[in-house]
């Protein structure tokens, strides 16, 4: 045989083993863990409800029949409506790749905008509770200015941002408590939200959690079936290659960071239901407890991917643990210890299902 015909007999052999590689390569079944990770990508909500049933599984043992005393239950869907609202603005804003810590500040300077303007000036109660939705719009308008058009990361922004309208909030409220009395006096209406609707059982609900799960379905909606919900995933996802498809990405994170704000004027409304009063002191971990909710419920920090019903569930597993812990005569130290867990555990799993290849 020449060399000719030999070296071309090892090429197509080198050919054929070639193609047989890459034939066995596209054919080679995903490891169990491998699936997971792709069934994760796919459907990150998973995440929070998997928590949440294993969370209720593991006191309905340790806390026993207390737990799931309706009452109970329904208690934990009261003692999260606050963190539930303040987590679907946060939600807005991590999708865009962004984070706001100034929620929980416009959150109570729109409260105290409504309690001071209704119940110590004398303003008409329905001016009075524009005026402090529009001041939580404002304040998210501000936010959103300073991120698209400025440019500034939007940690900085909002940590700057927190502090002033926190420092707006001592000021206007001259660090003052409008007492429960004198709002139900001159303004009932704020305290709506607080009302009780029995369902039977020991069961009870507020109108603040109806309220939660209303605001929770309107901005599903937007996010899954409106152009604009559409515009804020891309956004988050790839903001140039957002850019290059036509969509004003200024305009979409402005918007953004305006509807969070309003959202935040409502959790101040629903605020003033929960506790009764409007006080400057109130709802001091909320931002902490909103971004927790958010980060556990499966939106990933990095933008793009997440769900309202996602920060929901987060929030449900916040109160469910809290709850369970405490019924399980858990000091409140390692409740904490115990939610700070949660939290590393739901970042550490966003990571390893960001590295799914697409």
């Amino acid at each position: 045989m020449s060399d000719d015909a030999a070296g071309s007999s090892s090429a197509e052999k080198g050919l054929e083993g070639a193609q047989h590689g890459v034939a066995s390569f596209d054919t080679d079944e995903k490891s169990p863990l491998r699936m997971v990770q792709h069934f994760l990508h796919n459907y990150p909500t998973a995440i929070p409800f998997i928590v949440l049933i294993i969370g209720i599984l593991i006191f309905s043992v340790a806390a026993g029949s207390k737990f799931f005393a309706p009452f109970n239950l329904s208690l934990v869907l009261q003692q999260v409506t606050i963190i539930g609202v303040l987590g679907i603005a946060q939600t807005l804003v991590v999708l865009t790749a962004g984070i706001d810590l100034s929620v929980g500040a416009i959150m109570i300077l729109s409260s105290i905008v409504m309690g001071r303007l209704a119940v110590v000036v004398g303003v008409p109660v329905p001016l009075a509770f524009a005026a402090g939705l529009l001041t939580g719009t404002l304040c998210g308008f501000i936010n959103g200015i300073l991120v698209a058009l400025v440019r500034l990361p939007p940690f900085i922004v909002t940590l700057g941002t927190w502090s002033i309208y926190g420092a707006l909030v001592i000021f206007v409220s001259r660090s003052e408590t409008i007492r429960s009395q004198d709002i139900a006096a001159a303004a009932p209406f704020l305290q709506l939200l607080g009302t009780i609707i029995k369902l039977g059982g020991g069961a009870v609900i507020t109108y603040g959690a109806v309220l939660m799960i209303i605001l929770a379905f309107l901005i599903w909606y937007m996010l899954a079936r409106t152009a604009f919900g559409r515009h804020i995933y891309a956004v988050g996802d790839d903001p140039e290659a957002a850019r290059l498809a036509g969509i004003n990405t200024k305009a979409t994170l402005i918007g953004v960071y305006t509807l969070a704000g309003l959202i935040c004027a409502i959790a101040g409304w629903v605020t003033i239901g929960r506790i009764g009063a409007v006080s400057p002191l109130a709802g001091q971990n909320a931002n902490l407890d909103a971004i927790t909710a958010v980060v556990i419920g499966g939106t990933s920090l990095f933008g793009g991917r997440g769900s309202i019903v996602g920060t929901l569930v987060g929030a449900l597993i916040v109160g469910v643990f809290r709850n369970g812990l405490a019924l399980a005569g858990v000091d409140v130290l390692w409740q904490e210890f115990t939610v700070g867990i949660l939290i590393i555990l739901a970042v550490t799993i966003d990571q390893w299902i960001r590295k799914v290849s697409a």
